[in-house]
């Protein structure tokens, strides 16, 4: 029994070690998100830190409206991606664990 205990802690041990890498990895991540067929692009890194904007000069020519609806529209799309890159980086690292669902990591 005392084996077994020893064993679950050194997984246990080994398995925060590697989330730890892969919370680091996934922060310097980049991902871009678009709006507008392209126009807009904003380029996020893992962190949601926006390190990056691009807006083509034809959206210039628009109304103010418009380019604040295409830079939400960019925004919340990068944040989906750097979302769905996280959660399958997460779910490969704890694929083995058989957690229940909704069980989040790290506690």
């Amino acid at each position: 029994m005392k084996g077994s205990i020893t064993e679950m802690m050194q997984q246990a041990q080994k398995m925060q070690a590697d989330m730890q890498k892969a919370q680091e990895a996934l922060a310097e991540q980049e991902v871009t998100g678009e709006s507008g067929a392209g126009l807009v692009r904003v380029t996020m890194n893992g962190r949601h830190d926006v390190r990056a904007v691009t807006i083509d000069d034809s959206v210039l020519q628009e109304e103010k409206s418009v380019l604040e609806d295409l830079l939400g529209a960019a925004v919340n799309d990068a944040v989906r991606k750097v979302e769905a890159e996280n959660k399958k980086a997460m779910s490969q690292l704890t694929s083995g664990l058989n957690l229940p669902e909704g069980f989040k990591l790290p506690f």
